[in-house]
């Protein structure tokens, strides 16, 4: 028979083990964490929700968006193309009302090339020019030889800080600009990349806007017009709605031929090739060129769509 200590001692050793806590079924997965600790430490799993559709999800091998690293190319097989003389025909009968001078024709030239490549970007004096508003204006110093040159070959405006001063106040009076190379350093501490950049005045070497001979540099640059490839897609004013068929298309000639020149310099650092061609107006539709001039219709001569509207 066991003394009065002895059961004490088995009394106390009873009560200090740990108790065993009963195990939730998975049906009790949907009680709330706070009020059952238990489930959070021994049950690490997700609800049985989000287990099936993961499971869903990888039985049917959800496709990931594939990323194309080349414009998109669409099927032209059933494309209907004009030529050039149908093209104005149909462009003047929608600008029909409108004043010559104020209506042009684009011509967008979309390529087959990287999206990650290099860029097309040129200068161009077309055989008959768009516009003859060419204010240039030159940024060197004011009490140069440079300057003085300058004003005596028609720039609208010379100078650095006075120049400065009126472009970050909006006056700006010129649609081609130039700077000295000595100028540079003040142009880049003037910071006037946010207001010319987006009007595409800021000069830099790749255009050809920095130079150190800027009389010969405004010389080249009266008459010309610049293209940029953007997006795959090279787009530039090609003549004006009172220009005829054959200025037209002596524009388009020589505007490919630098276009195809351009391509061939850059063809080892980035391949390209001309997709489509395509003719519009200011407020018209696109028409994809076929290369041909005549019209189809006979009666319509390239003669009718010589003469103002």
């Amino acid at each position: 028979m066991a003394s009065h200590r002895q059961c004490l001692v088995g009394i106390a050793s009873c009560a200090i083990r740990a108790v065993a806590r009963p195990r939730l079924q998975p049906q009790t997965a949907f009680v709330p964490r706070f009020l059952v600790p238990a489930m959070a430490s021994n049950q690490q799993q997700q609800p049985i929700v989000l287990q099936q559709i993961r499971r869903a999800s990888q039985a049917k091998g959800v496709k990931r968006k594939v990323k194309h690293k080349a414009f998109r190319v669409y099927d032209k097989s059933k494309l209907e193309r004009f030529s050039l003389c149908d093209a104005m025909r149909y462009l003047r009968a929608v600008e029909v009302g409108r004043p010559p001078a104020s209506v042009s024709y684009d011509l967008a030239v979309k390529l087959q090339t990287n999206k990650s490549g290099a860029v097309l970007r040129d200068r161009i004096r077309l055989p008959f020019p768009c516009s003859s508003d060419f204010r240039i204006a030159v940024i060197c110093k004011e009490d140069s030889k440079t300057a003085s040159e300058a004003r005596a070959d028609g720039a609208v405006a010379v100078g650095e800080e006075t120049l400065f001063a009126a472009i970050k106040a909006g006056t700006i009076n010129f649609n081609r600009l130039l700077c000295h190379v000595d100028s540079v350093p003040a142009l880049t501490q003037a910071r006037l990349g946010s207001v010319l950049g987006p009007r595409g005045l800021m000069p830099s070497i790749k255009t050809k806007t920095v130079t150190n001979d800027v009389r010969t540099q405004m010389r080249d640059l009266a008459g010309t017009a610049n293209y940029r490839e953007r997006t795959g897609v090279v787009r530039m004013a090609i003549g004006q709605l009172n220009f005829s068929p054959h200025m037209v298309g002596e524009n388009i000639k020589a505007f490919m031929a630098r276009l195809k020149q351009d391509m061939k310099e850059m063809e080892r650092q980035t391949p390209k090739m001309v997709d489509e061609v395509v003719l519009s107006s200011t407020n018209g539709p696109g028409f994809s060129l076929n290369g041909s001039f005549a019209s189809t219709d006979e009666s319509v001569t390239p003669a009718h769509l010589s003469t103002v509207m």
